[in-house]
C-alpha cells in the first residue's frame, strides 16, 4: 500500500532588517562598553579583512548566512597568534591568558543582531528565543545585538540544560545553567564521598554554583543545606535543581558574597582556584585575584561552624604547580586563620586536559591533584 508523502517542512521566517542606527540592547559577558557603531558586513566579507577591521576597533554586524557566519569565526581564530613553547609552566600560563584573552576580544566583535522576538538577522538561522530568554528575561527593547560567539555558548548552555548533566553519586540529573560552572570534572564531587556520617547535619554550602554539592550531601542524609553565591544566574539555577531534585523542602538559596548568617555543622566550600583577576563574569568560578575569596572564607570558617562542626574545603594545587603560588601557602594560611587539618582526601586529575599533551599547559595539568579538606578550629 502506497504511504502518503511526507509533509513539506514549514518555510524558514525571512531574516528580519536591522534599520541603520536603530538603537539596541547590548549583551556582552565582558564589561566593555556597548559599541557606538555596528558596521554590516555579509557573506562576502572574508577572514583576512574582518580581521583587519575588528583590530582597528570595529565592531562586524553580520547579515548573511548563519552557517557561513560560524564558519567566519573559525577562520578568524586559526588566524590568531598561538602561545609560543615556554619555558617554565608560569610562562606557559601567562602566555595561554594572552592569547585567550587575544582571542576573546577579537572574536567578539562579530556580532549579531535579534529582534524584539529574539528572532536572528541571518539566513538559515536556528531558532534562539529560547536560550536568549533563559540568559536575559524577556526582551525589553525592539533590537538586541550580542556577540556571535557569546551567543553559539548560549545555545550550547540551552542543550545542556535541556538534556541534563549526570553526576558520579548524584541521584538524578543536574541541569546547568549558562554562565554557572559546570562540573564535567568529577573528581571534586567525588571526594565528598570521603565525608564520614553527615546523617542530620545542617549545611552550609559557599559559591553553591549549581548547588551540586548541596544536592550530593542532603542525599545521603544532611537534614538541611543553606547555599550562597555572589551571582544571581547560580542562585536561580541552584534553586531550580533543588526542585527538579524533589529536594526544595530542605534547600535554600540567597545571593550572598559568602557566609549566611547562623552556624553550621558541616560548611563546603569549593572556591575558584586559580589566584588571578577574571576577565568576565564567566570568569569568575574558576579565577580568583589574589585569593581573596579563600582567604575570607578561611577567615571567617571559625565563626560558621557549631561546637563540633566541619569545615570542608576542596582545592586543586594547580596554582601551586603554575606557580602562582608558593609551595605551603595553603597551610600557612589555616595556621593563619586559626584552623587544623583533622583529615584528608585526594585525587589525580582525570579530566581531559590532564591527558591531552597538546595542551600549553600538559606539563602542569598532568601532574595536579585535588584534595578535600577536613578544617576545624586548632584549638579544639
Amino acid at each position: 500500500m502506497a504511504q502518503p508523502p511526507a509533509a513539506a517542512p514549514p518555510p524558514a521566517a525571512a531574516p528580519f532588517v536591522f534599520p541603520p542606527d536603530a538603537a539596541f540592547t547590548w549583551h556582552s559577558e565582558s564589561d566593555e562598553p556597548a559599541p557606538t557603531r555596528l558596521s554590516p558586513v555579509d557573506d562576502r566579507l572574508r577572514a583576512d579583512n574582518a580581521l583587519q577591521r575588528v583590530r582597528r576597533g570595529e565592531f562586524l554586524r553580520y547579515t548573511g548566512d548563519f552557517h557561513n557566519a560560524k564558519q567566519l569565526l573559525g577562520a578568524l581564530g586559526r588566524r590568531l597568534e598561538r602561545p609560543w613553547q615556554a619555558r617554565s609552566p608560569l610562562e606557559a600560563f601567562r602566555a595561554e591568558r594572552r592569547a585567550r584573552q587575544l582571542e576573546h576580544s577579537t572574536l567578539s566583535r562579530i556580532v549579531v543582531a535579534l529582534d524584539r522576538d529574539y528572532r536572528l538577522e541571518l539566513a538559515r538561522a536556528p531558532d534562539v528565543s529560547e536560550a536568549c530568554r533563559q540568559v536575559w528575561g524577556k526582551p525589553t527593547t525592539d533590537f538586541t545585538a550580542v556577540p556571535l560567539k557569546q551567543l553559539l555558548g548560549m545555545l550550547g548552555a540551552a542543550e545542556w540544560r535541556r538534556k541534563g548533566l549526570a553526576v558520579p553519586g548524584l541521584k538524578g540529573l543536574l541541569h546547568p545553567h549558562y554562565g554557572v560552572y559546570l562540573p564535567t570534572r568529577t573528581d571534586y564531587v567525588e571526594l565528598l564521598a570521603a565525608v564520614p556520617d553527615v546523617n542530620g547535619q545542617r549545611v552550609f554550602d559557599v559559591g553553591t554554583g549549581t548547588g551540586v554539592l548541596s544536592f550530593l550531601l542532603l542525599q545521603r542524609g544532611a537534614a538541611s543545606a543553606l547555599a550562597t553565591d555572589c551571582d544571581s544566574r547560580a542562585v536561580a539555577c541552584a534553586r531550580e535543581n533543588a526542585e527538579r531534585l524533589g529536594l526544595a523542602q530542605r534547600f535554600q538559596v540567597m545571593e550572598a558574597d559568602l557566609f549566611p548568617a547562623g552556624k553550621a555543622d558541616l560548611v563546603v566550600c569549593n572556591p575558584p582556584w586559580i589566584p588571578e583577576p577574571p576577565k568576565n563574569r564567566v570568569d569568575r568560578a574558576v579565577f580568583d585575584e589574589d585569593s581573596q575569596f579563600l582567604r575570607r572564607f578561611l577567615e571567617g570558617l571559625p565563626a560558621a561552624l557549631t561546637p563540633g562542626g566541619e569545615g570542608l574545603l576542596i582545592l586543586s594545587d594547580l596554582a601551586v604547580l603554575l606557580g602562582l603560588r608558593p609551595p605551603g601557602w595553603l597551610e600557612e594560611q589555616f595556621a593563619r586563620c586559626g584552623l587544623k587539618v583533622v583529615w584528608r582526601k585526594s585525587t589525580p586529575a582525570r579530566h581531559s586536559k590532564a591527558k591531552d599533551k597538546a595542551d600549553p599547559l600538559h606539563a602542569a595539568r598532568s601532574r595536579e591533584v585535588t584534595t578535600l579538606y577536613g578544617l576545624v578550629p586548632a584549638g579544639r
